[in-house]
């Protein structure tokens, strides 16, 4: 079902994809091939992913990230962002 909802945000080529936990029920092996996709599309398409996750692995294939903690920002790594 998860993979489902994916597609179906991605299938539009929209310009932003907000995605809160996008690997949260998913196996290992799909949620590296989703991440490739999304990968893919944003270097393609120019589309831009805003994830909100716990998973390391989901904040190891993005750009740049912003932690925070208890609502408040912790860390910010926006020097690869364009």
């Amino acid at each position: 079902m998860q993979r489902v909802s994916i597609a179906r945000a991605l299938v539009t080529k929209p310009q932003v994809v907000l995605a809160d936990e996008p690997t949260a029920n998913l196996d290992s092996k799909t949620s590296y091939k989703i991440l490739e996709i999304m990968v893919d599309i944003n270097k393609r398409h120019n589309t831009t992913f805003i994830f909100s996750t716990h998973d390391p692995i989901v904040a190891e294939y993005a750009k740049s990230n912003i932690d925070l903690f208890d609502g408040v920002i912790k860390s910010e790594d926006l020097k690869n962002c364009d």
